[in-house]
């Protein structure tokens, strides 16, 4: 894998949000209801994901930076790792607890920043597996978790096409969950709970997103 060499300062992100991504969020005609309710300081933004386009496109349309984990093999192309760690990405080892990943993104936490995570993983049309590692990092750092309902990605490409669509895309975004609220038990039991809610409330939005692009 291609070592992560984040820049010093993000200048470039910035004028790929003001360029590309409002470029982005106009021919997919992006909506957040809810975009509020992302608090100041820091926090975990954690969505359903079936495309990837999810990613692009929240990142495009929040009103704060977001930093996604992406998986670690994508740093073995040197441009695709360069152009993450300059879009305000980092890399996560998958099967095991990545300390690195955790470390990274605790920091980013603690300074205030907002990390984007997909608890499914890969890409799942059927958000019902999960893993425990965005509410690990709430109880870890004590920051809530915002869940986001994306609808409309998945017809960006749909099976058999051979050009990228343009749908509407919805995102609605549900209220913080604080970690603070999840005290039965030990760490693994308190972090298990936190998730089930976690994929609840994204379950949540998700039908509240689909209702408005339709089904």
């Amino acid at each position: 894998m291609r070592e992560p060499h984040p820049p010093k300062r993000f200048w470039f992100a910035h004028v790929v949000r003001a360029t590309v991504g409002k470029t982005l969020v106009a021919l997919f005609r992006v909506a957040m209801p809810g975009a509020e309710k992302i608090p100041a300081g820091g926090a975990i933004v954690a969505g359903n994901h079936v495309s990837y386009a999810d990613p692009m496109l929240l990142w495009s349309r929040s009103r704060r930076p977001v930093h996604f984990m992406a998986r670690s093999d994508l740093w073995d192309h040197s441009f695709i790792g360069w152009g993450l760690d300059t879009l305000w990405s980092f890399p996560v080892k998958r099967g095991a607890a990545d300390r690195d990943a955790l470390a990274q993104a605790s920091s980013l936490l603690q300074a205030g920043e907002i990390v984007g995570i997909f608890p499914a993983g890969s890409r799942h049309a059927d958000e019902g597996e999960s893993h425990g590692g965005a509410a690990f990092l709430a109880m870890r750092n004590g920051v809530p978790v915002v869940p986001i309902g994306i609808a409309g990605t998945e017809r960006i490409m749909p099976k058999g096409a051979r050009v990228p669509r343009f749908p509407k895309v919805v995102m609605f975004v549900g209220d913080p969950i604080d970690p603070a609220r999840f005290t039965e038990g030990g760490r693994k039991q308190r972090v298990e709970a936190m998730t089930v809610e976690i994929m609840e409330r994204i379950a949540e939005q998700v039908e509240k997103a689909r209702k408005v692009v339709g089904r």
